[in-house]
């Protein structure tokens, strides 16, 4: 009797049947948005957003004025809630008639020349720039720290603008008494120093409130 091993395939076991392989994940996307950051504006100009501390020690913190690389020193400072008081001329019934809350000064000096910076708040934007286009700025000088009185019966430099809800001034001047004409290149550059720098001082503070806001946030 012949055998044969020779396998026809009829024998082979089948093969099993794998599972369907399953779906791909699909991605999943949260609900919950992310808030803008806070913008600083928004906190200079809004008092419901606006409620740091205002005081000549947190809106003139720093001992010196410092405008790319010049440096003038801090003399003295003060705050009034009667901005009648320091002011000189018209500008003391255009603070009064807007509904001026607080003026805060401080004098900067260096090299024979000296500067106030004024800076006054309101309840909104557009009382501060009614004070901006009334242009009185007739800010009264502040002496004190060794800087005498200055820019009174003589020619000084004097500025206004206005951001947010604060309008802001400068007078600057000679402290030898003389009159400040286009050759007086250092009472005329330390007005303008002192131009910016109360607007930095105030877009800082806007940006101190709007950060401490996303930190609570986060």
């Amino acid at each position: 009797m012949i055998t044969s091993n020779k396998d026809n395939g009829n024998n082979l076991p089948h093969a099993q049947q794998l599972p369907d392989e399953p779906d791909a994940p699909k991605p999943s996307f949260s609900e919950v948005s992310v808030p803008p950051p806070p913008n600083p504006r928004d906190y200079i100009t809004d008092p419901k957003k606006d409620t740091a501390a205002l005081t000549p020690d947190t809106l003139f913190p720093e001992k010196s004025m410092v405008i790319d690389k010049r440096s003038y020193p801090r003399m003295t400072t003060a705050a009034t809630d009667d901005c009648t008081a320091g002011t000189h001329g018209a500008l003391g019934s255009v603070l009064k008639h807007n509904g001026c809350k607080k003026l805060l000064r401080a004098t900067y000096s260096k090299d024979g020349v000296a500067v106030t910076v004024g800076v006054a708040v309101f309840d909104s934007k557009n009382a501060a720039f009614k004070v901006k286009d009334a242009n009185k700025p007739s800010l009264a000088p502040l002496a004190g720290g060794g800087v005498g009185a200055f820019c009174e019966g003589t020619a000084c430099t004097m500025y206004t603008n206005a951001t947010g809800r604060y309008a802001y001034f400068t007078i600057a001047g000679n402290l030898d008494g003389s009159a400040v004409t286009k050759a007086s290149t250092k009472a005329l550059q330390i007005g303008r120093d002192g131009g910016r720098y109360a607007y930095n001082r105030i877009w800082q503070r806007g940006t101190d409130q709007a950060a401490k806001a996303a930190r609570a946030q986060s």
